[in-house]
């Protein structure tokens, strides 16, 4: 099965020269990319998270697949819901679902279930396409979106892709699509986003789903990023970089109602 584009034109240009372009102009081609463990990247249109998604993906090494774990901002399908066959559509071309990865998810993670409808409108893991396709036109993906609230289970879901990347025979990248703190004044996200991010430079996932739910930080993806972490841990992670850090009111110059986005590299 083939995913159509849900958001182009919307979150990013529809047209693939203009996105070609748009893309090229928040990458830095002089950066040295190197192997990463896991990422944590924004998924807001463009015009507000491209600065802060470009800065991270300049910075990294993209190997054969890449893992991308999201928040399910629709509701619809399965707690944890993967794409499990087929091909993605940008209006760049076509990214491949590493089908191999995902068949040996689902048999050995039975919280996981192979579900299409979860995906089909959901935005926070298209964004992160037209990046990846820039810097590495063959790359293959894992599209994973969760709506779980279980520590338990999430960071079993880590574990769980630890064990797997292992195994796997290609080089793997994990990205947790999240944006940050959502409208509130800029000097409300950027204390809300600081407690949250302290626990992500931390490598701690339960530090993280604590602070979160305790200060009520609308962090939409806490779950994906808690999972990442997980997985890092699992993997020897040692180190976490907050690459850069905006809110919407630096770009647009209104601060009294902003939303948070933070680019980190796990490695």
């Amino acid at each position: 099965m083939i995913r159509q584009p849900a958001v182009a034109g919307q979150f990013y240009p529809a047209s693939a020269s203009q996105l070609a372009e748009e893309v090229e102009a928040y990458l830095d081609r002089a950066a040295e990319p190197a192997a990463a463990v896991a990422a944590v990247v924004p998924h807001a249109g463009y015009t507000y998270s491209g600065p802060v998604a470009g800065a991270v993906y300049s910075r990294l090494e993209i190997p054969e697949t890449v893992v991308i774990m999201a928040p399910n901002h629709t509701g619809l399908g399965a707690p944890i819901a993967v794409w499990s066959t087929g091909d993605w559509l940008t209006p760049l071309g076509r990214v491949a679902v590493d089908e191999g990865l995902a068949s040996a998810l689902l048999e050995q993670f039975s919280p996981a279930t192979s579900d299409d409808q979860a995906h089909l409108t959901e935005h926070s893991i298209e964004v992160q396409l037209p990046f990846l396709q820039a810097l590495r036109a063959d790359v293959a993906i894992l599209p994973i979106v969760l709506s779980l609230h279980s520590l338990a289970t999430i960071k079993e879901l880590g574990q769980c892709l630890a064990d797997l990347v292992e195994q796997h025979v290609a080089g793997v990248l994990v990205l947790a699509s999240t944006d940050m703190t959502h409208f509130q004044p800029q000097e409300v996200a950027e204390r809300y986003d600081r407690l949250a991010l302290e626990r992500v430079l931390a490598l701690d996932p339960e530090g993280l789903w604590e602070v979160v739910l305790e200060n009520d930080i609308s962090m939409c993806g806490y779950m994906p990023t808690a999972a990442a972490l997980a997985y890092a841990q699992v993997r020897g992670a040692t180190s976490a970089e907050l690459v850069r850090y905006e809110t919407s009111g630096d770009r647009t110059g209104d601060r009294r109602s902003v939303v948070g986005y933070a680019g980190v590299i796990v490695a």
